[in-house]
């Protein structure tokens, strides 16, 4: 599995166009948070993390389902979100992580590879730059 070089993911992501304006940058907790620093940084809003688990760093499943392992402690009605996760396998977790944000005005969804409103990559074979080995 090759893994993708930082210049690829920062140029992609310093070149892709929003067509909203968001309020906050929601990171589903752990893999979306370096995605979401980097976001951060281009947007310049605040984040927040959304602590759901569903697979092992393994990327096999825990649970039949995502799970909330800590409660929201930031509100989001009527804001406009941007859900950011690393890897969207089957979309059972950003569909579980919208039902959490349903109160808020808005939800689009980031993905660095995956299915999402925002990707960067689509990919069967992906390796991220910031996984040791």
């Amino acid at each position: 599995m090759e893994t993708k070089p930082w210049g690829d993911i920062e140029h992609r992501i310093n070149e892709m166009p929003f067509e909203e304006t968001f309020d906050m940058i929601v990171a589903i907790a752990n893999g979306g948070i370096i995605p979401a620093a980097l976001l951060q940084q281009k947007l310049k809003i605040p984040v927040e993390l959304l602590k759901i688990s569903f697979r092992d760093t393994t990327h096999k499943p825990l649970y039949d389902t995502p799970q909330l392992v800590a409660p929201l402690h930031f509100d989001v009605v009527g804001k406009k979100i941007l859900l950011v996760e690393d890897r969207v396998k089957t979309g059972a977790t950003l569909e579980y992580a919208r039902q959490l944000l349903k109160s808020a005005a808005l939800v689009k969804t980031f993905a660095v590879n995956g299915k999402a409103d925002y990707p960067l990559f689509d990919e069967n074979c992906f390796s991220f730059p910031w996984i040791l080995k």
